[in-house]
């Protein structure tokens, strides 16, 4: 681990993969000490924003580096959600073609194994969910297609992620979802934050 400092009010810990990163996201965001404000996981940093007036930033550092992972994830099991989806997205084929699965290989290997969302970002509410099946790695589209409708499930890269709002997307879409994943009147209004647990179902067995 590597920290730098942010300005004067955060610092920024580097990790060597994502799996560590969140790992230490969890077990970080269930000890926060007082005066650490915001604990912001990326693909391979955190960043702990912290208030001068009720700690420092050595303070910070070393609770950074002192915190162990596995003790704080094993004191409870994450919150999980499962999300209908109907496979019916343009790029399913294309992913079928490009995985050597078939489109119903696609649905199993998609449904089979719970995902984690490892950070978010892009738009308010986009969670980049990864730990899925090795197979549906494929990579972004060449050419970014210039609307990709709310609630639309995709692949990119490891990840998999749905549009909380019509935005421009280059991730191949596989399907769509009904689930609100952004609402600014919930609380909170993000459904997918970090370190949550993703379990989706086709709709026809849901």
């Amino acid at each position: 681990m590597r920290i730098l400092d942010v300005g004067e009010s955060a610092i920024l810990a580097e990790f060597e993969d994502q799996g560590t990163v969140l790992a230490h996201f969890r077990a970080l965001d269930d000890s926060r000490p007082p005066g650490v404000r915001e604990v912001i996981p990326a693909a391979r940093t955190i960043l702990v924003r912290f208030d001068h007036g009720a700690t420092s930033r050595d303070r910070v550092a070393k609770w950074v580096r002192t915190t162990e992972p596995a003790a704080a994830v094993a004191e409870g099991a994450p919150e999980e959600v499962r999300i209908a989806v109907r496979y019916d997205g343009p790029d399913l084929e294309d992913v079928a073609e490009l995985t050597g699965l078939g489109v119903d290989g696609v649905v199993a290997a998609h449904t089979g194994t719970p995902w984690t969302v490892a950070f978010c970002g892009f738009a308010p509410g986009f969670g980049y969910l990864t730990g899925g099946a090795p197979d549906l790695h494929v990579p972004r589209r060449a050419t970014p297609r210039t609307s990709v409708p709310a609630g639309t499930v995709a692949l990119g890269g490891e990840f998999t992620g749905i549009y909380p709002r019509s935005s421009p997307g280059g991730w191949q879409l596989i399907g769509t979802t009904d689930e609100p994943i952004w609402d600014a009147g919930r609380t909170p209004p993000a459904l997918l934050r970090p370190g949550v647990v993703v379990r989706f179902a086709p709709v026809s067995t849901y």
